[in-house]
């Protein structure tokens, strides 16, 4: 009985993959860091089950500039997860490396500068898409809607924790 627990989860530590996992190798095909972010090009792209026309579509994305994550290449084909652990396989030709995020949590506030006692811009809704600029340790500037200014890198999702940008 032991033993058959053991593989259980020996079989789900195996096939589990971090949603937010911070870049340690380079794409086999791009030689690009790997896992990264980039944005859905198109305003309608399948993800299917593998990387070909011939798989079995598991999701229709619909929404245009919706930051994803590569975490696995195939000839053409990127493999790819969204905020929600959901994806698969996408033809390359669907992706941009225009980087946006998706903002997390509802009414994030958004300074004029990285600092919590500056001035409040705006306050982004939870599921914004938003362009991503310049981060610091800790913060990011985004742009959405006409606004821009700087987000506490914790409420959103589309760049790691540790990545800075200039």
């Amino acid at each position: 009985m032991h033993k058959a627990i053991l593989t259980c989860i020996s079989v789900a530590m195996f096939f589990a993959q971090p949603i937010h996992a911070e870049p340690t190798k380079k794409g086999p095909v791009t030689n690009l860091p790997m896992p990264r972010y980039v944005s859905l090009k198109a305003g309608e792209a399948n993800a299917r089950r593998g990387p070909s026309l011939s798989h079995k579509i598991d999701w229709v994305y619909k929404r245009r500039g919706v930051p994803l994550e590569i975490y696995a290449e195939y000839e053409n084909w990127r493999r790819v997860r969204d905020y929600e652990g959901a994806g698969g396989w996408i033809h390359y030709s669907l992706l941009s490396g225009v980087r946006t995020v998706l903002i997390t949590q509802d009414l994030t506030n958004v300074f004029r500068k990285p600092d919590e006692n500056a001035i409040i811009v705006a306050r982004f809704e939870k599921n914004v898409v938003a362009d991503l600029g310049t981060c610091t340790k800790t913060w990011c500037e985004v742009e959405a809607g006409g606004y821009k200014g700087w987000a506490q890198k914790s409420t959103l999702w589309g760049v790691y924790p540790s990545e800075t940008r200039e």
